[in-house]
């Protein structure tokens, strides 16, 4: 018996593909790769599979990770390209490899978040805008599981940003936790609105760079 591990790109029209499609769209390829997916036990055995840090719907990334048991002993040699094969638009394995790093480890996730302004960036946004980041406090409402709004502070889920002009978008490089609690970086967007709402862009672009460790290394 094998752990492996996928790492991924989700973009394009694929970024709209929700969680439990995307497990399905896997779970459809996997049979190209002549492997055979360790299923769970049970009445309703099901393929052992996870998606480490699930994307939210709409946004990208080049650092997605999908953890799976085969029954084989096999280091995933061969197994990207046999994916890839059968893969939708949007959708990339970049490789396949034994799992060694428990997700325990992931700690932070690196993301390129692009602020749009229809009629062009306000002046004296960036600082504006690097003022408020740098609060120790920031509190926005965000849904609970049970749908319910709770206020959260999310100051301190946000490691590190750095802003920049580009065109018509700021273009900010966004370093948060991943979990145990993870913010998603669309979030600063809500902050931007109840804080500053003269500033509030828009539209906002996400798309995930790296999942970092605890020692900001690349976690793999």
């Amino acid at each position: 018996m094998s752990k492996l591990r996928l790492l991924f790109v989700k973009e394009a029209q694929a970024s709209y593909i929700s969680h439990l499609d995307l497990m399905r769209t896997f779970q459809r390829a996997f049979p190209r790769t002549e492997l055979d997916i360790r299923h769970s036990q049970g009445y309703h055995p099901h393929p052992i599979m996870s998606i480490v840090l699930p994307l939210p719907v709409g946004q990208s990334s080049d650092c997605e990770l999908l953890d799976f048991e085969v029954t084989q002993d096999t280091d995933g040699a061969g197994i990207a390209e046999k994916l890839n094969a059968g893969m939708p638009a949007g959708l990339r394995v970049l490789a396949c490899y034994e799992s060694v790093r428990p997700v325990r480890e992931l700690c932070f996730v690196k993301a390129r978040m692009e602020l749009e302004y229809d009629g062009g960036v306000p002046s004296g946004a960036v600082e504006k805008l690097g003022e408020l980041f740098a609060r120790d406090t920031l509190v926005i409402q965000k849904r609970t599981k049970r749908k319910d709004l709770a206020d959260v502070d999310i100051a301190p889920m946000l490691h590190s940003i750095s802003m920049e002009i580009d065109g018509n978008c700021i273009s900010a490089d966004v370093v948060v936790m991943a979990q145990n609690p993870g913010l998603n970086p669309q979030l600063l967007g809500k902050a931007i609105e109840k804080e500053l709402p003269a500033l509030t862009p828009d539209f906002i672009r996400v798309r995930r760079r790296e999942l970092l460790d605890a020692n900001g290394e690349i976690f793999r």
